[in-house]
């Protein structure tokens, strides 16, 4: 591991709107410089979406983002990011989701250099890897329309390069169901790194080569998968809780190969992230009730530097078209970060304070959200000998600040997960430190039909 210590070391230096290592994108926002910027994501109703109705989309998306940029300036917007995430087919077929780029950057452009609106495209291609069965992360076809967008959306007007990448989602699906925390902690500590690591070498080359920013990565389709099934009662909080820490190690990979932040919103290992490295991120929370319910509507707000709302479908609502009232809502809720951030240091810390104590006490995946919980955790975890035990450390950290909460009265208890504390902990004590031991005992175990070990160099 890259990082023995952490950049942000105390918990009150962990704060929203500030990182010690900003981001200044090519229009002049500058990302963790003491502003909290508006981060809008959307998405379109389904229709059809192919190379023969480019110009529909160019003309639909175009719209959106007029319309976007409008509200902002009449909301005295300072700035704010457009997320760009392709339908499968705009990044399977690169040319329309190339072409989408530019027609939006082109409106973002006018709107800068006519109304002085600062706003940036941030690019997130799919990950169509997993659609090969079992998915090929290194030799899959379908790398090549996926750089291939990357690289050409870039020019064409992408600034932040993003992705949710799959590696390690074919054991980890089923980990979860199973609440198989070995199972899970293999399929991000040991195959999501070497994938991270591999896929974002290429990210941060075209990055370079193109004059743009690479972002980062997220754990959406992993900690996500889990906190959505445990909203439902499919499986306990407290396994959702500590997968969560446990993703933390495979989207760190991708900074230790070049990636600056901020981060992809919706995995939620930003504040690890800015505590270990320093980089801003962007976070979720209630403000993305559009896309999925969480238990962390507030807290998520603690340390972000941009603010999502996920995504939104682009329906008509009574306000106006969904996209356009989302940016209304981000824009609200960091004017309030902002007048917090002008007013001093004293008034950030009593928001924050009140951003976590309105989450922490209800659910374990919001508890290990507060700054002295993640500053713990993340001084554990780079005091790991290897990503494995980098995880491991960071697992138990959090097992014990639930436990130690629970006996204070600080975290609500659900008895029917006491038996499930027990039996993750005995779980994570019997996982080797060593990353060499874990793969020889866990290989056995695994489903040889689901994954092609030799894809992450196993």
């Amino acid at each position: 591991m890259k990082y023995k210590s952490l950049v942000i070391n105390s918990a009150d230096k962990l704060i929203f709107g500030t990182a010690p290592y900003p981001v200044t994108t090519r229009r002049g926002l500058i990302l963790g410089g003491g502003h909290v910027y508006p981060e809008i994501n959307f998405t379109i109703p389904p229709m059809e979406v192919n190379e023969k109705v480019i110009t529909e989309l160019v003309s639909y998306y175009k719209s959106i983002v007029t319309d976007i940029l409008e509200r902002a300036l009449h909301l005295n917007s300072k700035g704010l990011i457009i997320e760009f995430e392709p339908l499968i087919e705009m990044t399977k077929f690169p040319e329309i989701g190339i072409q989408l780029v530019k027609a939006m950057n082109e409106v973002c452009e006018n709107y800068f250099q006519v109304r002085g609106l600062k706003s940036e495209l941030r690019l997130t291609p799919n990950d169509l890897r997993e659609f090969d069965k079992p998915p090929r992360q290194r030799t899959s076809a379908y790398l090549e329309p996926m750089i291939e967008l990357f690289e050409r959306g870039a020019i064409a007007g992408g600034d932040l390069l993003s992705i949710e990448s799959t590696g390690g989602k074919e054991l980890s699906d089923d980990a979860i169901m199973m609440c198989d925390i070995k199972k899970f902690i293999f399929s991000q500590a040991v195959l999501g790194v070497r994938d991270i690591k591999m896929l974002w070498s290429k990210i941060v080359k075209i990055a370079a080569k193109t004059g743009r920013i690479p972002g980062g990565d997220t754990a959406c389709g992993f900690a996500n998968t889990a906190m959505i099934l445990a909203e439902r009662k499919y499986i306990p909080k407290i396994f959702a809780a500590i997968a969560r820490i446990a993703t933390i190690v495979r989207t760190l990979a991708a900074i230790e190969v070049g990636a600056t932040g901020p981060d992809k919103d919706c995995g939620y290992e930003g504040p690890f992230l800015k505590a270990i490295t320093g980089i801003p991120i962007s976070m979720e929370g209630k403000t993305a009730a559009c896309a999925h319910l969480s238990p962390v509507g507030n807290i998520a707000a603690a340390c972000a530097d941009l603010w999502s709302n996920e995504s939104v479908q682009n329906i008509k609502l009574l306000s106006g078209n969904a996209p356009v009232a989302y940016l209304e809502q981000l824009e609200y809720d960091t004017r309030i970060m902002n007048q917090a951030i002008e007013d001093g240091m004293e008034t950030c810390l009593k928001l924050q304070e009140l951003f976590v104590k309105s989450d922490s006490y209800y659910d374990p995946q919001a508890l290990i959200l507060a700054p002295e919980n993640v500053i713990a955790i993340s001084a554990e975890i780079v005091n790991g000998d290897n990503y494995v035990d980098a995880t491991l450390r960071g697992c138990k950290k959090g097992l014990e600040i639930i436990e130690n909460a629970q006996k204070e009265g600080l975290l609500k208890r659900d008895e029917n997960e006491d038996i499930w504390m027990e039996n993750i902990k005995a779980e994570l004590y019997n996982i080797p430190d060593s990353e060499d031991k874990f793969i020889e005992d866990i290989l056995p175990t695994i489903d040889h039909n689901k994954i092609i070990l030799s894809e992450y160099g196993l």
